[in-house]
């Protein structure tokens, strides 16, 4: 990955296709953050066709749950089905449409699913915490248009996301309050993560240009 730029310098980036892969009709943009970030009020501006990667969320009975705290760590990939998730957003860029789950965060558990369509859209955006989890398959396939990471005040981010959980009644508040501070403690390291797995980090107004920049090429 080529050394960021200055947010004044910054331009928009394209990956490119690897050799011999076949052109998607569309790619994705993967877009990640810590929880809170503002990667849902983003995508609601863009307009673009959204995956919500959190729907992959594995059943609260699964198995191979990871805990963590006493509780079951969702932070953690391994509560999550990555390849579930790359298969979807390989249908929607190649195919236009695609199955995908519906999770209920409050339940911890699938209710159903949906078909999204991506026809006519230039680009797809797939946000989620473990949307980096997903750079180096996506450029492999050859669907990756870009890789960005949200950044902004780790105290800004953890107040949005104790309002969001709060008022969506997600968890209970002592799980959302203990939850919310190992958050904030671990979020620059969760930051450095990602950018070490392909993400541009950028703030919500950088990576709104720049997927509207992308989105009209």
């Amino acid at each position: 990955m080529t050394e960021e730029a200055a947010p004044a310098e910054r331009e928009p980036a394209l990956f490119p296709l690897p050799d011999g892969a076949r052109v998607p009709a569309r790619r994705v943009v993967l877009l990640t953050g810590a929880s809170g970030s503002g990667k849902t009020s983003l995508t609601r501006r863009l307009g673009l066709p959204v995956v919500a990667l959190d729907d992959f969320y594995l059943d609260l009975d699964h198995p191979d749950l990871p805990h963590r705290f006493g509780i079951v760590d969702w932070d953690d990939p391994a509560s999550w089905d990555g390849a579930a998730a790359l298969a979807a957003l390989e249908r929607l860029c190649r195919e236009g449409h695609t199955e995908v789950p519906v999770y209920d965060i409050s339940t911890s558990r699938r209710t159903g699913t949906t078909t999204l369509d991506a026809s006519g859209a230039p680009l797809i955006v797939a946000e989620g915490i473990f949307a980096a989890e997903l750079v180096d398959a996506c450029r492999a396939e050859g669907i990756l248009a870009d890789a960005i990471c949200l950044r902004r005040p780790r105290v800004v981010t953890a107040w949005y996301r104790l309002l969001r959980d709060l008022g969506e009644m997600r968890k209970p508040p002592v799980t959302l309050l203990r939850r919310g501070w190992a958050l904030l403690r671990a979020e620059p390291a969760l930051v450095r993560k990602w950018v070490a797995l392909g993400c541009r980090p950028m703030n919500p107004a950088e990576a709104e240009r720049t997927v509207r920049a992308l989105a009209q090429r």
